[in-house]
């Protein structure tokens, strides 16, 4: 009884790590979040919150941590992933974090990479939409939009599919950030010039989402680069 009570204290003396998370533009706050889902999965297997959780703060620690760090991140973050859809497969979050996670390997660390998880990455994000295709405001229409756009035609690449994919999670969220750059990213792409300047500029006017904001800043950053290149 004593030790219940003791490790109950314990418990609400540690740091909340959600409220690290929301100020995980500190990296160090991200990382001190991170090493708390992760030690919380360690003690117990069965945690799919921090599983899914700690997929998440690995994928945000891969694209913004220092450089030599961010594949070991992105590469611990696919473990987390599947760790949660071992304990929930016919939730969403596990597979979507997987596929982000790849997805962000693929992206930034070369073609191998890319040609190793693309196959992945969609098997991944198809589960999501047949589970959940609301999830994350559209998050898997939003992140196939960015698969068609990326993986070369001959590998099944297509500019059309990813508009297609990439207006469709705009009906979920039509100020969505990363839909909106991501979707003047492929209008680029098909020689739409005009139409991706309108998307751009709805970008950088579009209000930060309160749960989103770090992100949100991210790719409005890239959309004022996007939008020099087409002055």
């Amino acid at each position: 009884m004593i030790l219940c009570v003791l490790a109950f204290a314990i418990a609400l003396q540690a740091p909340d790590p959600d409220a690290l998370y929301a100020h995980r533009e500190d990296i160090g706050s991200a990382q001190q979040a991170e090493q708390i889902w992760t030690d919380r999965l360690a003690h117990d297997a069965k945690d799919f919150e921090s599983a899914w959780k700690l997929a998440r703060a690995r994928y945000w620690l891969g694209g913004h941590a220092p450089e030599k760090t961010r594949k070991a991140y992105l590469e611990s973050g696919i473990a987390a992933g599947r760790a949660a859809i071992a304990l929930a497969p016919n939730k969403p979050d596990g597979h979507f974090w997987v596929a982000a996670n790849m997805g962000a390997l693929a992206e930034s660390f070369g073609l191998r990479q890319g040609l190793k998880y693309r196959g992945e990455i969609k098997d991944e994000l198809e589960t999501v939409l047949r589970e959940d295709p609301a999830f994350l405001q559209g998050s898997a229409d939003r992140a196939l939009g960015r698969w068609y756009a990326e993986v070369p035609r001959l590998f099944g690449g297509s500019d059309k599919k990813s508009e297609e994919h990439l207006r469709q999670s705009l009906t979920y969220n039509p100020n969505s950030a990363a839909s909106l750059f991501f979707l003047a990213d492929t209008l680029v792409d098909e020689g739409k010039k005009d139409e991706a300047r309108q998307v751009l500029d709805k970008l950088l006017k579009a209000p930060d989402d309160p749960e989103w904001g770090p992100e949100d800043r991210d790719f409005k950053q890239q959309g004022q680069k996007l939008l020099a290149t087409l002055k």
